[in-house]
């Protein structure tokens, strides 16, 4: 099978751990879970930059890790996935790098070098994104709290700790994945409010999320550096 078969399914795993609980239709009143995941929502209105990672083992056969990172200063947004195979009828070990500046698309290639190219997880404008979580709506980076909000059905859990930073546990049940419902789990930080990690049992996946507003930066193409300076010449 060739590449763009395998970037299809990661994206389509993509979009499955993070876009959760369509066509949901339970709704939770106004209590504890709704009343934190409020909070968590209106913390994530300030967030401009954060890094994520995703490990996934859809199948017995078939791991998949990605990462991505969002710096809303830069306008860019980094996103790697990691794809292996085991089935011998289909074995595969796939990577696949790109960075999205503005709104254009790199991809890394085998020589190292940067090239614009067809993302495998369709148009992603950071600044798009960045709107996006300003405004409280579901994007792209982080767990879709409205919408688990208004469809879901949110039980209290547990305190842990992940990476270091204490959370709670909050289960949330959707209509949706293969058995007609979704079992979602996330973890708002203690303090912050913020998601630490998040869990989908149908696609027996894992999503960790550090560095909010941190001090990073990515580190763009040159193609993209040029281009941006020349816009700024332009002006």
């Amino acid at each position: 099978m060739d590449s763009r078969y395998w970037a299809w399914l990661v994206a389509r795993l993509v979009i499955a751990v993070v876009v959760v609980g369509w066509a949901a239709t339970y709704l939770l009143p106004g209590g504890t879970g709704e009343k934190e995941f409020q909070r968590s929502l209106d913390a994530t209105k300030q967030v401009r930059s954060v890094r994520a990672a995703t490990v996934s083992d859809a199948s017995a056969t078939q791991h998949v890790e990605m990462s991505w990172d969002l710096v809303c200063a830069q306008d860019a947004f980094r996103y790697k996935w990691h794809l292996v195979e085991s089935d011998p009828d289909k074995a595969a070990d796939m990577t696949q790098e790109e960075i999205h500046v503005g709104s254009t698309s790199y991809q890394h290639k085998a020589d190292d070098s940067w090239k614009p190219g067809i993302s495998a997880i369709g148009s992603t404008n950071p600044s798009g994104i960045c709107r996006m979580l300003a405004q409280g709506t579901d994007n792209r980076v982080l767990p879709d709290l409205a919408t688990m909000m208004k469809r879901g059905i949110i039980e209290k859990g547990d305190k842990k700790t992940v990476n270091g930073v204490g959370c709670r546990e909050w289960k949330v049940t959707m209509k949706g994945g293969p058995d007609g419902l979704e079992h979602d789990t996330v973890c708002l930080g203690l303090d912050d409010h913020l998601p630490n990690e998040m869990t989908v049992d149908w696609q027996h996946a894992r999503t960790t999320y550090a560095d909010y507003n941190g001090s990073f930066q990515l580190e763009l193409p040159t193609a993209a550096l040029q281009s941006a300076s020349a816009r700024s010449s332009s002006n």
